[in-house]
């Protein structure tokens, strides 16, 4: 019998002189999207303990993302996970790839939020019969809000899922993050997130995260580490945490902006 699929996860941090975070490390995502002409790399972990014990972990797993054009930008994620199920031998390999498009339609004002969409697909490159991968072509369509106040920047919104694989769901997943920039290099920030059963034998769950970004880091030569932990307040018991580090390359300097990690069928369904 197939073991139930994984699926890795990504994350994105808005633009500035440091690290301000709007993404990555958190699963919210934000409408922002990689300054015009710069690219950026991210070489990050995940892990996962879900409701029996059960773990899963992205390590390592690789995210590009660049700019061709002005309020675009072209994001691809290859993760190497695994899965160690409490019934069951573990499995390590290639997961599935994630490709996606964002485009902010909509600037900040004074008035108002910037508003942007960013569709995702998920290519099926990982053994779906070891519990790797989904088996089939799947995607996320959301809309993400942002808006700043001073050091305080506040983001989130949500979308919906469509998943057509034996035993999979549609679902719907969402949330929102409140952060502020704390010293030139530190930026911290919380977040609620809400994610539907994304399975036939998973259930809804809502997470309460911490986590941010400590910038410059000169053992990396200029990078940005990127921290995350939390567990879920609501539905399915699940406890996790992210690791990262993350570099901007352009015509000038900046701050991390990228794709958004929230949860995916790796963490709920097992």
């Amino acid at each position: 019998m197939r073991r139930t699929r994984i699926c890795s996860q990504t994350l994105s941090l808005a633009l500035g002189t440091t690290a301000a975070l709007a993404g990555p490390p958190f699963m919210t995502d934000d409408p922002e999207p990689v300054e015009y002409r710069h690219s950026e790399a991210y070489v990050f972990s995940t892990y996962d303990r879900g409701p029996q014990g059960d773990k899963s972990f992205a390590a390592p797993a690789f995210e590009f993302n660049t700019s061709p054009a002005p309020d675009w930008h072209l994001h691809a994620m290859l993760p190497f996970t695994g899965v160690r199920p409490g019934d069951g031998p573990d499995e390590y390999g290639l997961g599935d790839v994630e490709l996606g498009v964002k485009y902010r339609f909509l600037h900040e004002t004074d008035n108002r939020p910037q508003a942007g969409v960013f569709p995702m697909f998920y290519v099926p490159t990982g053994d779906a019969d070891k519990g790797l991968g989904n088996d089939r072509v799947w995607g996320t369509f959301p809309l993400w809000l942002q808006k700043s106040f001073g050091p305080w920047t506040t983001y989130g919104g949500g979308g919906r899922a469509f998943n057509s694989a034996p035993g999979m769901r549609n679902y719907s997943f969402g949330g929102w993050l409140l952060q502020r920039e704390v010293t030139d290099r530190l930026t911290l920030g919380g977040e609620l997130f809400y994610q539907g059963a994304p399975s036939d034998d998973a259930r809804h769950a809502t997470f309460f995260n911490v986590g941010g970004v400590y910038s410059d880091v000169a053992a990396c030569g200029g990078c940005s580490l990127l921290f995350r932990v939390g567990s879920t307040v609501a539905g399915e018991s699940h406890d996790g945490g992210y690791l990262g580090l993350y570099w901007n390359f352009g015509p000038s300097g900046g701050g991390p902006t990228s794709a958004a990690p929230f949860l995916q069928p790796s963490q709920t369904q097992r």
